[in-house]
């Protein structure tokens, strides 16, 4: 999702490739044989591996278009230290919302809002992380609200109440064709997601 973003933000026009990660294509194992992962962007035969550094790669290859990072090496850094953050804190919490249950959820549940709630500190009134422009941090956080409705569902709680301007944001990332475009239905999600426990055993 990140990198469909990052693309679109960028006009770059590219061929999609889906990938059944159950039967891992050659390809996929040829262009990212350390991690055997998606995504992998496939750029003048050669392979750029993890969505963070993809979406950098993209910022720096097609510099004359919108860019994602901060020309400021101070905000650079910052930008990144806040993906970081994201990368970091929010899958690895997220994943522990839907995937477990009664006290343990419960913290689960607790540890996600305070980290929504630091970003959100960090999002202050600004339109956008970085300021009043969609940026990197926008591009790393967005895909995460696809998954929103799921981990209110199943662990019964609505993150709008604790963090209003966060669900603000991502309604105002969501009016962008960018993202709208790249986000899977929320409903869908939470079904995947369902499937995803059944398989697990959860």
């Amino acid at each position: 999702m990140r990198v469909r973003i990052a693309l679109a933000e960028k006009g770059v026009e590219y061929e999609y490739s889906e990938q059944d990660l159950k039967n891992k294509s050659e390809l996929l194992l040829k262009m990212n044989p350390v991690h055997k992962k998606i995504p992998v962007l496939v750029h003048n035969n050669k392979p750029v591996c993890e969505s963070l550094i993809i979406v950098e790669y993209i910022d720096e290859v097609w510099s004359d278009k919108a860019t994602l990072l901060p020309s400021d090496p101070y905000h650079r850094a910052q930008a990144r230290f806040w993906a970081d953050f994201v990368e970091k804190k929010i899958y690895d919490t997220g994943r522990r919302v839907w995937s477990t249950k009664g006290e343990d959820q419960e913290a689960a549940k607790k540890e996600f809002i305070e980290h929504l709630k630091v970003l959100e500190q960090e999002l202050g009134s600004k339109p956008y992380f970085g300021g009043d422009e969609f940026g990197f941090v926008d591009v790393v956080f967005i895909p995460f609200y696809s998954w929103f409705h799921a981990y209110e569902t199943l662990a019964n709680f609505k993150i709008q109440e604790s963090c209003p301007k966060i669900i603000e944001w991502a309604k105002r990332c969501m009016q962008r064709e960018s993202v709208a475009k790249a986000l899977p239905d929320q409903i869908k999600v939470y079904e995947f997601i369902l499937e995803l426990k059944k398989r697990l055993g959860i």
